[in-house]
């Protein structure tokens, strides 16, 4: 099985919160995950604004390994155009339209992790097969 996982979903692997364990159970039951260029960003930046500068260096590196083994869908301008169809479509925001076309360029015979709510209630109203939230 193909997996996309959001940012609330790997955030989960490198910030101790809610859910944390179910998200990397389920982070590392899946052999093929995808993501969202974007999530670099959003990762990048969450880990910095909640972790002490000491743990962030080692988290961001963690991370960075566990990239090697992610495809990684490139926001091009089809993706774009898509997450901005989605987000007209379902009222969602910016940044989960982007997550929404990022997968949708995949297929909709892949699951989508996240534990956003709002989010998942969008993937689940495109067709997507939804697991975490």
């Amino acid at each position: 099985m193909t997996l996309y996982a959001d940012t609330s979903a790997l955030l989960k692997r490198y910030v101790d919160e809610a859910d944390s364990d179910l998200a990397v159970e389920l982070l590392t039951s899946d052999r093929q995950l995808i993501t969202g260029r974007h999530t670099v960003v959003e990762v990048r930046r969450n880990l910095a604004r909640l972790l002490e500068p000491t743990a962030v260096t080692d988290a961001r590196a963690a991370f960075a390994a566990d990239l090697t083994a992610v495809s990684i869908v490139e926001l091009d301008a089809a993706t774009c155009e898509l997450a901005a169809t989605i987000a007209e479509q379902t009222g969602v925001r910016t940044l989960d339209a982007l997550h929404l076309g990022a997968a949708s360029r995949v297929g909709t015979a892949i699951s989508f992790l996240t534990f956003d709510v709002r989010q998942a209630q969008a993937a689940r109203a495109l067709g997507f097969s939804v697991v975490g939230a």
